[in-house]
């Protein structure tokens, strides 16, 4: 009889054992799973992703990020659109532009990053191109997927350029300053900070060899990179999303705390980066293109519906789109966290 109870109790502790075993991958099944896509390839200002990852943001939130790579801020609509990833990061104003088109597809932006407009057209110090209309007759190249590229035709309404005297020619983006620098086009399209520190790279000074026409100065104040969803996820998944959105908030303030741990998270990810090179990117993007004044009003993440819908007309205008989207349709501050929350000022 004593036995059969020790058979027994070693049967009931064998059962808790195996029911113990299987709490974590109960716990794992219920993970939310989101892939990720990337404006570009890894680098210095991406560090809030990776970092999130790191300190295990993501996974407190209850969700399983799988962060990849990208081909270009406007390349990373059209991924998040036909339902490859759940997410990206990518250029609000190619969002702007499929809601227009397709707007059942079009993703949502959830969180604006680059609030202060980076687009511009980069020419040689010593050119003869002094000012937008002096674009006329000349060669202008750009990666194919480059935002500024896809602006143009907006820029050249705006600035009063006749765009069928321009040429226009597509490189790859690694060649984008060596063909600028050796002649072979008279300008090219660009982000300041990507041309910049592409041109670093290549030895030059850009302060001191290169002009930069930014669209912002010439009436297209627009938004820029904005964390954004597919429409269906965040209506299936709004906790997900939110928590996303909590996470990634999280890491910026300690990025903008901690650059270093921010660099180190990117390092992680691309060893043969040059440290110091992506830590000074990361800085540049900060002060640059993600220094608005209205933060300090409205909180890093969020746009002001007045500005973003000056936008959304400059754009339907300009490139003779046939609907107008509401600011509610390319971004929803639903999943923010409390103004209070998230950074008012990055330096």
């Amino acid at each position: 009889m004593i036995n059969a109870y020790r058979r027994l109790a070693t049967l009931a502790l064998a059962g808790l054992a195996a029911t113990a075993a299987l709490l974590p991958l109960a716990a794992q099944a219920q993970s939310t799973k989101i892939k990720m896509v990337l404006n570009w390839k890894y680098e210095g200002p991406q560090a809030w992703f990776f970092l999130a990852q790191d300190k295990g943001y993501f996974k407190a939130e209850g969700l399983d990020v799988e962060i990849d790579q990208g081909e270009g801020s406007a390349a990373s609509i059209p991924k998040v659109a036909s339902g490859a990833y759940q997410a990206g990061f990518g250029d609000l104003n190619a969002v702007i532009d499929l809601a227009t088109k397709r707007p059942a597809e079009a993703p949502v932006g959830v969180y604006m990053l680059y609030n202060t407009p980076p687009f511009t057209i980069v020419v040689k110090q010593d050119s003869p191109i002094k000012t937008p209309k002096d674009l006329e007759g000349k060669t202008v190249g750009g990666p194919a997927n480059d935002a500024a590229l896809k602006l143009f035709p907006g820029f050249a309404k705006i600035a009063k350029i006749d765009a069928s005297k321009v040429k226009i020619t597509n490189m790859a983006p690694n060649l984008r300053e060596q063909m600028l620098s050796r002649g072979q086009v008279d300008a090219t399209f660009g982000y300041v900070t990507t041309v910049s520190f592409s041109a670093k790279a290549m030895g030059m000074d850009p302060a001191k060899d290169l002009r930069f026409i930014r669209y912002g100065d010439h009436g297209m104040d627009l938004y820029s990179n904005t964390v954004f969803f597919s429409r269906s996820f965040a209506k299936e998944n709004p906790k997900a999303v939110a928590g996303f959105v909590k996470a990634l908030n999280r890491a910026i303030g300690d990025v903008i705390a901690n650059p270093d741990a921010g660099i180190d998270a990117v390092m992680k990810r691309e060893p043969l980066l040059k440290r110091e090179v992506e830590k000074e990117r990361l800085l540049a993007t900060l002060r640059n293109d993600m220094s608005h004044p209205e933060i300090a009003r409205i909180g890093l993440g969020d746009v002001d519906d007045e500005r973003l819908k000056r936008g959304i007309d400059i754009l339907v205008d300009a490139n003779q789109l046939a609907r107008t989207p509401t600011t509610s349709e390319v971004f929803d501050r639903s999943f923010l966290p409390a103004r209070a929350q998230r950074p008012a000022k990055l330096f």
